[in-house]
């Protein structure tokens, strides 16, 4: 045991083993781990650059799809008086040419019928079947020992599909059953009990036969605008006027109301700022991961795609259809800049050729396909570098994959350094006990030397 503790210490030799064994291995250690860890940090500063161009990305595309969706960048439309009707903006509203004066001359409503007073709606009414007749068409009610009741009948009428609801209200003394079909003449209805049903299903029919009351007549929109008539089946009308959705509030005969629409003109003009600024933002990111060598390079691909965006064809306008069209162009550095000279020209020119471009119009003509707008274009092109085998995928795949790697390759470092390190500590552990024993036998032949001149002397 003493001999070992010796060994351990480098005193058996009376050199310091411990530091000779741990400089040797350091010695060993050091230049690879260094190594790997500085590849390891570059990795990551590759990952953390993808990561940051990919937030910047994603932050730009998201934010100006929202300001489109939520109507910022969209023309409002104008209405004189809004107790008659209001007016809400859809993709496509030309706020610089439309006006137009509405006369609503009457609503849509549904039909509506009402039974007598019953006592007990949950009582048995009678049981057999009712037909639900909508224009030509019948659906069967069926009364049965299962739904005999108030409740029952009003239940099977709402679950029949025909497009019918029946609720029950208290009344004084008990329940009524009320019947409501949908809006617009089209939607009138019949409720009659068939041949052999219960004679008391007749009080809850209305048509021949049925002791129902008429409530409401069933009728559709009337309006005209600019002195041409329409007719639509409900209140709100979204195919007269392009961009606009109207609801109709009341009918108003002889009571004309105006409406038109004002575009946001500051808004775009601050939005078309801003998209350069972010663009620019984003270039620099890419840029910047780009740069670093590997896998990063790759992402010169998705640099070029956004390049591209300057001179896309966005809408089908005959002369506004690009952002170079309203003062946007590239520098030397790949950085976007603003005419704001151009950007005024092509606002005085066709501000809504210019509104389009951010919120361009839909209808039968004008699609995603034919006007993609500056939206829908940047999304696609973020869309296809995230997804699976895109450009931002690809690349964070290799760059995480590496990161696994040289993770593996330290950890293997460190394992073989730890098996030197040992050989090392064997090795010169049993150099020591050797060392040591030539300097007890050393001390030992030295004393007897010693000795035997001392008896000489004597």
């Amino acid at each position: 045991m003493t001999t070992n503790i010796i060994n351990s210490l480098g005193m058996g030799s009376g050199i310091n083993i411990p530091q000779l064994v741990a400089d040797l291995a350091n010695a060993s250690r050091a230049p690879k781990v260094e190594r790997l860890s500085q590849l390891s940090q570059q990795n990551q500063a590759r990952i953390s650059a993808v990561a940051q161009a990919r937030s910047d990305l994603d932050g730009f595309a998201d934010s100006l799809s929202l300001m489109v969706s939520d109507g910022t960048l969209r023309s409002t439309p104008t209405v004189s008086d809004e107790s008659v009707l209001s007016a809400t903006a859809r993709a496509g509203l030309t706020a610089d040419s439309y006006s137009a004066t509405i006369e609503v001359t009457q609503l849509a409503r549904a039909q509506t019928a009402y039974s007598g007073v019953v006592a007990d709606r949950t009582a048995a009414i009678g049981q057999g079947t009712m037909t639900l007749s909508i224009g030509g068409t019948d659906h069967a009610i069926t009364i049965d020992a299962t739904n005999d009741s108030l409740d029952g009948l009003a239940a099977a009428i709402s679950a029949s599909g025909a497009g019918v609801t029946a609720s029950i209200i208290a009344d004084e003394g008990g329940y009524r059953l009320i019947v409501k079909g949908a809006t617009g003449e089209a939607n009138a209805f019949t409720l009659t009990a068939d041949a052999g049903a219960d004679p008391g299903l007749a009080a809850f029919g209305y048509g021949a036969g049925g002791n129902m009351t008429l409530g409401q007549t069933a009728t559709d929109a009337q309006f005209t605008i600019d002195g041409v008539a329409f007719s639509r089946a409900t209140n709100i009308v979204d195919d007269v006027v392009p961009g606009m959705s109207l609801t109709l509030k009341k009918a108003a005969p002889g009571q004309p109301v105006d409406i038109g629409a004002s575009r946001p003109l500051d808004m775009i003009k601050q939005t078309i700022g801003d998209f350069v600024a972010v663009y620019n933002q984003v270039k620099q990111s890419l840029a910047a991961a780009a740069d670093m060598s590997g896998a990063t390079r790759s992402l010169r691909q998705l640099e070029s795609q956004l390049a591209d965006l300057v001179g896309k064809t966005l809408t089908s306008d005959p002369a506004i259809n690009k952002l170079t069209d309203i003062g946007i162009s590239t520098t030397k550095e790949g950085l976007l800049s603003l005419d704001s000279a151009k950007l005024e020209k092509a606002l005085a020119t066709n501000a809504g050729a210019v509104e389009a471009l951010f919120n361009p119009r839909r209808d039968a003509t004008h699609t995603e396909t034919t006007d993609p707008g500056i939206a829908a274009a940047l999304d696609a092109i973020r869309d296809a570098a995230v997804a699976t085998d895109g450009v931002l995928d690809r690349v964070s795949k290799s760059l995480s994959a590496k990161s696994e790697t040289l993770a593996e390759q330290l950890e293997k470092v460190e394992q073989r350094e730890d098996a030197y390190r040992a050989r090392l500590e064997k090795q010169y552990g049993s150099l020591d006990a050797r060392l040591a024993a030539f300097k007890a036998t050393q001390s030992y032949l030295e004393q007897q030397i010693e000795i035997w001149n001392n008896q000489k002397n004597n």
